[in-house]
Formats: structure tokens, sequence, C-alpha cells
């Protein structure tokens, strides 16, 4: 089984984290937490997809191991070489707080790229290609332990809790494509889901139904125009250090500004349709 190794971003617990298995490192944090993986010789990085929380440190990290290897989805790979786009556009959301959130964004160098579509096959890991919560996100499974590692497709979780928010941020949320993706996965039968937010969840059926249920949810109250109402929803009662990780992992207003965006996308496609 990998060994979960939490990142401890801005030095709380239960927030991102990353999966360390026979020398390949899937998801590996932002580069603000890098030094949780100071210790480990990684020979590959399989990234779900590229947002700062997931893959942040990919740079830093070819940097200092000049052979890594980095296998990304080919809608990713080009933002990973040059990322100005993809900085731009985070800055959108996190203005002057991108440095203290998740430090250096290093380009690399497309020798170590290696791009994926869905359905290869890379060290005994099997590839799928799941959009929704990203046009170019994909998701691994583990033949030998059954582990699925989903990235965002399987929501948010911080244990002990077992509340559920999919992560719905700009800028390409994609709701229908989402929940296709929910069943590439449950058509892998995993033994488990290895969620980046957080940890292992070993009631896999359950936890894409929870998903499913709170995107629709989600989905519901956009609709209402209701942001209030989503932000409380959001807190719902959770216990304060739970509360804590679960937000940051999944900030509320992020969350509803995807779901306005796709909504308004929805609009202007059915108006010009």
């Amino acid at each position: 089984m990998a060994r979960l190794i939490d990142v401890r971003h801005l030095g709380r617990q239960r927030v991102i984290g990353a999966y360390q298995l026979d020398g390949l490192i899937v998801d590996p944090g932002p580069a603000s937490s890098v030094a949780a993986l100071d210790e480990l010789e990684p020979r590959a990085l399989l990234l779900t997809h590229i947002h700062l929380d997931h893959a942040g440190a990919t740079g830093v990290l070819v940097r200092r191991h000049p052979d890594l290897m980095v296998y990304v989805h080919e809608r990713g790979a080009p933002h990973l070489v040059d990322p100005s786009k993809l900085l731009k556009s985070a800055r959108r959301l996190y203005g002057d707080d991108m440095e203290r959130l998740w430090g250096e964004v290093a380009p690399v160098p497309e020798s170590n790229i290696r791009a994926l579509s869905g359905g290869e096959r890379i060290d005994g890991f099997r590839v799928a290609y799941t959009p929704g919560h990203a046009s170019h996100h994909v998701c691994y499974l583990h033949e030998e332990t059954g582990d699925a590692y989903v990235g965002d497709t399987g929501g948010v979780r911080i244990p002990p809790s077992d509340d559920v928010v999919a992560p719905t941020p700009p800028p390409d949320i994609d709701v229908e494509a989402w929940l296709s993706s929910l069943e590439t996965i449950a058509d892998w039968s995993p033994q488990r889901l290895c969620l980046t937010h957080f940890g292992r969840a070993d009631d896999p059926a359950a936890q894409l139904d929870r998903v499913r249920e709170a995107l629709q949810r989600q989905l519901d109250m956009a609709k209402r125009g209701d942001q209030r109402e989503f932000e409380d929803w959001m807190r719902r009662g959770l216990p304060a250090d739970t509360a804590g990780s679960f937000l940051q992992a999944a900030p509320a207003d992020q969350l509803y500004l995807g779901l306005e965006r796709y909504l308004a996308k929805q609009e202007t496609g059915a108006a010009t349709g």
C-alpha cells in the first residue's frame, strides 16, 4: 500500500496529501510544502491535474531530480513547460497570496514530460481520463492493490468526518463530464479511493455517491443564487479543526464562483444553440 504523506500545507494537517509508492509520487502538492518530500528520491510523478495544490511543486522537484519523469494529461502538459497562463489564471483567484500559498512554480523541461490521453498503463497503474473538475484531469488505478488515485474527482472529505464537498473552483467545471467520470472510476471497482484532500476512503462506492449528491446540491444552491446558503452549508457544524482543513482545501467562495461560471456558460450555450 502507498505511503500517505501529509504535506501540512501552511502548517495545517489533513489538507493536502501526496502518495508515495515504489519511487512514484502521486500529486506532490505545492512548492510551499515541498519540504515534506525532502527525504524522498522519486523516479516519477503521476499528476492527476496541474492545479497548484496538486502539482505546483513539480518544477522544483524536477530541478532537484533532473531525471524525474512527469506523467500528466496532454492538455496540462504545455502549462508545465510554460506556466505563465496557469499563473495568470491562479492570480485572478489568489492575488497577492500566491507566493504564500503555493511558493515557486518552476517550469518543467519538455524532455521530462510524458503526456497522457487516458487508457495507458504505467508501472502497474491504469490511467483514465476523468474531466469535470478540470478538463485535463486523469485518475490512476494501481492494479495490484485496487487503490484508485482520484485527485479532485473523488471529492473532499476530511477525516474523521464523512461530510463531502465537490471541489468546483473556476475555470473549467463541467458537471455532466464529472458525473461521467465518477462512473469511470466506479467501473474500476476499486478497493479504496486515495483522496488528495484527504486520505483513503475505504468505502469507494459510498464516497462516489457522496460526491454525486454534493455536486447536485451545490449546483442547486448556485442556481438559486444564494452564496450565503452555500457557505453556511460548507461549514455545517464541523469541529473547528476539521472545518479549518475542509475550508482550506475547498474555499467556499471559490467553489461557488466556479459553479456560477459553469451556469453562465450553460446559459450562453443555450442562447446560442
